[in-house]
């Protein structure tokens, strides 16, 4: 399928899956279930909602047998392409295999599991004109414990049970093609190597808070999590 066709999404689902075993010892993390669908196939549904007909999957770890479930990606309405890794390159530096990038494009983990309107964060990154662009989640953490300010062995402060609230990556991006350029070839290379060189060289990255629902399911709490929530999150989405 020609890149002008349709918006282009590159799903990272190469990973070995090791938070999730025993689980993942059969199955990919990717088709892992989320009530009667794999996770996968949630994600590739809600991107073909919002335009996304192409969808390039880097795989590496149990690559047939994503092959055998996804196919050609007919029977979910977009194209599918297989982009093997023959080494681990991270998060990053599988780009490079990948043949005609269009201009912008989405990269993102496959296995998450969030409302995000994909859409308009495809949108919101290509009408600026933007290099890179990351979607965030709020997270608190708490310390539950009185904490302790000091001065040497004097106390002066204390704070009963404190929460720090902090961003985090969704593990979904939206690149320019430009990107391309920061990331070595033929070697592994993540998006933390990636940020880190970016803001040594004082690049312009841009960051989407997203307000709304969002689950690692390669955490096993978050997974199990996701299992029990899905029925009213599906009823959102309109999967």
């Amino acid at each position: 399928m020609s890149n002008d066709t349709g918006r282009t999404a590159v799903i990272l689902a190469g990973g070995l899956g090791s938070r999730l075993r025993p689980y993942t010892v059969v199955l990919p993390k990717p088709l892992m279930p989320v009530g009667e669908s794999p996770i996968l196939e949630v994600i590739i549904k809600q991107l073909s909602r919002k335009g996304f007909s192409r969808i390039i999957l880097a795989v590496n770890h149990q690559a047939d047998i994503l092959r055998a479930y996804f196919g050609d990606g007919s029977r979910l309405g977009v194209s599918i392409e297989y982009s093997l890794e023959t080494k681990p390159l991270g998060t990053m530096g599988p780009l490079h295999l990948m043949k005609e990038l269009p201009e912008n494009f989405i990269v993102m983990n496959g296995d998450i599991l969030c409302d995000l309107d994909f859409g308009d964060f495809f949108a919101n990154h290509e009408n600026d004109n933007r290099l890179f662009t990351i979607a965030a989640s709020k997270r608190e953490q708490l310390i539950d414990y009185g904490v302790l300010g000091c001065d040497a062995d004097h106390l002066v402060s204390f704070t009963e049970k404190p929460r720090t609230p902090y961003l985090v990556s969704m593990g979904v991006y939206c690149l320019s093609r430009r990107v391309l350029d920061f990331i070595p070839e033929d070697e592994a290379y993540g998006f933390d190597q990636l940020m880190l060189r970016f803001l040594d060289e004082k690049r312009d990255v841009n960051v989407q808070t997203h307000e709304g629902y969002w689950l690692d399911i390669g955490r096993p709490d978050d997974y199990f999590r996701a299992v029990d929530e899905w029925p009213d999150l599906r009823t959102k989405l309109g999967l």
